[in-house]
């Protein structure tokens, strides 16, 4: 199965090795046909701390690197 790749924005860098991610998506609701925004945050490993808030990035979907980080930075 291939791993999921999404774009975001780094809202946070405070953590060593970790980024928070916000990712956001559009979509048309069904009913009253207007553009619906919505946003979510994912935590994200940074191995070098390279990544500072503002950043536009794109994570991966890997293994569980701790009780939150299920994504990994690719480099942007």
């Amino acid at each position: 199965m291939p791993k999921r790749i999404l774009s975001g924005v780094v809202t946070s860098n405070q953590n060593e090795q970790t980024v928070t991610v916000s990712v956001e998506r559009r979509f048309k609701h069904p009913l009253l046909h207007k553009t619906v925004r919505k946003s979510k945050k994912y935590r994200a490993h940074d191995e070098t701390n390279q990544f500072n808030v503002g950043d536009l990035v794109r994570i991966q979907e890997c293994a569980p690197k701790s009780k939150t980080k299920r994504w990994e930075v690719v480099a942007e």
